[in-house]
Order: structure tokens, then C-alpha cells, then sequence
């Protein structure tokens, strides 16, 4: 596994490279079409004594954007093979970069089979590790029988539990509690359901290979992360695998289960602006959002909830409800930017991602079993504040600790 993701990392930055330049073609194609049809609608006002000039225009206009965009996929071709090969997955800015390009649109890329995608993997100081016994052995020489699995959110990476500076959650449980934390890095850009997949697959293989006998296993999950690891928890046990008999805790650290309001938002947007010629090419862009960002429409786990479906649909089908793992204690923090959770602010804006009702599990019309003494409110915080509070931790510490 180890040896297949080194071999293609050397061309990334060719590759960033070009998809950059073919972005900027789609970019002036999309601007033409806006052209096209504001003109179109002028030409229609002046009537048929324009014909001549429009008819012109039209030919003019569609050489130049076509030519642009040529040029600028030609350029790409060349510069995927003339920029200097690097790991930029492995640099903090260039992490930073794909992270955002996974986040929209990383199903395209790994349709696309491109480099650029970051396949599912525990990572180590930004490096893959191969979860082959080895290579754990290697990556963890004082591994522990309790494991604290994170995984971060959309389009953010695993150095994302740094934020701010400071110790990590991670670095401060294996130091008060003896866990050993694993972090993980993926694409987010793909659906949930598959991420869930994969990662309950990774932790399949990662437990059997572990250096030391595993105990016990925790998930935490920031925002998306947190759906990923209901999703891998309920499809490992539908599956037969033997970690979820270990997992003790999953813990959501403002994870919309109920759906995030942004993208509810936008799947509205994109419908309405496609509606109008003159607006029809940002209406496309939006629509291109990859699929991780739709699933964050309903907080969807499964393929149930997108596959065979229309997801340009108004009417949204329902999501389909999948039970907790059981055995495992599910906990939650919501956070809101007022201290007050019942504050109008706090209501209409939560932690300016997420509303606390969703982030709970519950809704009008849906509901989590979570259990109220399981969860938490952190008044006067944002959503990436999530990644790395000192209120945060104390009650990760304390959840975590009661099962020691």
C-alpha cells in the first residue's frame, strides 16, 4: 500500500499545476457563456435589423473564449511534465492546497485516478503509514493496547488538531490517559458512506496488525469526521469485522448529523441560478460540489441516500436512519457563537457552520438516540475553535478516562 502511494506522489505538483490551468479555461468558457447570454437577450430587445451583428458577434465571441480555454488546457498539458516533481501532501502549505481541492471535488479526482487525491491512511508527521505490521511497529514503537482514532473534518487535514498552537488532544490523552492517538487523513470530497468504508476497512486491518493486543478503540470525529466514523462503525459491524467489538466511544465534535444550513443553502442556489442563461454557468459551478459537500446536505451515511437519485432534486428523499453502535458510548459537543445556547444569534447561526440542534442529533422531524448526559454545549465558540479547546478537552478527558 505504502509503496503504491510514494510511486505517484512525485508528480502532484504537475499535477496541481494542471488542473489549475484547466480550471482557468472552464473559468473563461463559463465567462463566454455569460456573455453569450447577456448579449443574447440585448439582440433580442433591438430585433431582427441586428441580426447581421449578432450573428457576428457570436462567431467572434465563440472563437476567442473557445481559444482561450484551448490555450489554457494546452498550457496545462505541458506544465504537468515541466514543474519540478514534489510531495506537496507532505508540505504544510501544499496539504493545505489539496485539502481544499479534495474537499470540492475530490470524487472527480479519484474518478479521474489523480494524483492529486489524498487516499484514506493513518499518517505520521504528514507521512503515510503502511498498516502492515511493520510499518505500524515503525510509525508507533510505544504503542499502547487503547487507541484514539481522529479524523478531521472538510477540507482540513489531520495537522488541523493543531490549530491555534498548543498541545494537541491527541498529545494530552496519551500523556494524562495512556491512549495512543492515530490520526487519519482522507479525501473529503468523496461520499461519506464510501469514506466510511474505507476507513472501516483501514481500522480492520490496522487493528489485527497492531504492535500490541488492542483493548479498546475511540473515535473522534471533527464535523465531517464525525458522520465518517458512524458511518465505518455501522457498516464494519453489518460487515462481520472484529474492531467494532473494541470501540468503546464515538465522539462527534459538531458534526451535522441533521445536515449542515451552507449546503442546504447552496443545493437551493444552484437550482435557482441555472434557471436564467445569464446565470446558468455559476449555477453549473456550484452544481459541481462534490459529493462529501451534498451529503452534508442531510448528514447522509449510506449509499442508500445517494446512489440512484437525482442530486439536483428540490425534494429531498428521506435520509435513511442507521443505528448506534452498540456497545459504545456515543458522545457529542455543539457549539454556538453566543455563550447562550437559546440566544437568537446562537439559534440562527450555531458555531457558524453547524446549528446546535444538528450538531445534538435532533431536528422536527429526526432524532439521534443520543443521550442528553453524553453531550455538551461550548458556548461562545466557532466550529474549528472545536479542534483544539481547553472546556474540549477536559470533557474528552473525562469521557475517555471513565472506561480506563
Amino acid at each position: 500500500m505504502t509503496n503504491s502511494l510514494e510511486r505517484r506522489r512525485p508528480s502532484e505538483s504537475g499535477a496541481l499545476a494542471r488542473l489549475t490551468l484547466e480550471e482557468l479555461g472552464d473559468a473563461t468558457a463559463g465567462i463566454g457563456s455569460v456573455h453569450r447570454a447577456v448579449a443574447g437577450r440585448v439582440f433580442r430587445y433591438v430585433g431582427p435589423t441586428a441580426r447581421v451583428v449578432e450573428t457576428a458577434h457570436n462567431t467572434i465571441t465563440g472563437g476567442v473564449y473557445t481559444g482561450l480555454r484551448g490555450a489554457a488546457r494546452a498550457l496545462g498539458g505541458v506544465a504537468e511534465h515541466a514543474v519540478p516533481a514534489r510531495a506537496i501532501s507532505e508540505t504544510p502549505h501544499g496539504r493545505r492546497v489539496l485539502a481544499v481541492v479534495n474537499g470540492l471535488i475530490g470524487d472527480t479526482l479519484e474518478r479521474a485516478d489523480s494524483t492529486l487525491q489524498e487516499p484514506m491512511a493513518v499518517r505520521v508527521d504528514g507521512k503515510v503509514v503502511d498498516p502492515g505490521a511493520g510499518g505500524l511497529a515503525a510509525a508507533f514503537p510505544q504503542a499502547t493496547p487503547r487507541l484514539v482514532v481522529f479524523l478531521h473534518g472538510l477540507m482540513e487535514t489531520e495537522f488541523s488538531w493543531a490549530l491555534g498552537g498548543g498541545e494537541t488532544y491527541g498529545e494530552r490523552l496519551a500523556r494524562d490517559l495512556g491512549l495512543t492517538p492515530v490520526y487519519v487523513r482522507y479525501n473529503t470530497g468523496r461520499r461519506i458512506s464510501d469514506n466510511g468504508r474505507s476507513l472501516a476497512e483501514l481500522l480492520e486491518v490496522m487493528t489485527g496488525n497492531w504492535p500490541v493486543a488492542v483493548e479498546e478503540v475511540a473515535l473522534v470525529g471533527h464535523s465531517m469526521g464525525g458522520l465518517i466514523s458512524r458511518s465505518a462503525a455501522y457498516q464494519a459491524a453489518e460487515a462481520g469485522m472484529d474492531w467494532p467489538h473494541e470501540v468503546r466511544h464515538v465522539i462527534s465534535l459538531g458534526s451535522p448529523h441533521m445536515g449542515a444550513p451552507l449546503e442546504q443553502a447552496v443545493h437551493y442556489a444552484s437550482a435557482a441560478l441555472t434557471a436564467l442563461p445569464e446565470t446558468a454557468p455559476l449555477g453549473r459551478f456550484l452544481r459541481r460540489r462534490s459529493g462529501g459537500i451534498r451529503d452534508l446536505r442531510q448528514g447522509s451515511l449510506v449509499d442508500a441516500d445517494w446512489r440512484d437519485r437525482d442530486p439536483d432534486a428540490l425534494r429531498a428523499e428521506a435520509c435513511q436512519e442507521i443505528p448506534l453502535l452498540e456497545g459504545a458510548t456515543h458522545c457529542f459537543i455543539a457549539a454556538t457563537v453566543t455563550r447562550d445556547a437559546r440566544h437568537p444569534v446562537g439559534r440562527l447561526l450555531g458555531d457558524t457552520l453547524v446549528l446546535q440542534p444538528s450538531a445534538s442529533g435532533r431536528s422536527r422531524r429526526r432524532r439521534i438516540p443520543f443521550r442528553d448526559e453524553d453531550g455538551m454545549h461550548l458556548g461562545g465558540a466557532h466550529h474549528l475553535a472545536l479542534l483544539n479547546h481547553p472546556l474540549v478537552y477536559e470533557r474528552l478527558r473525562d469521557w475517555l478516562a471513565a472506561s480506563s
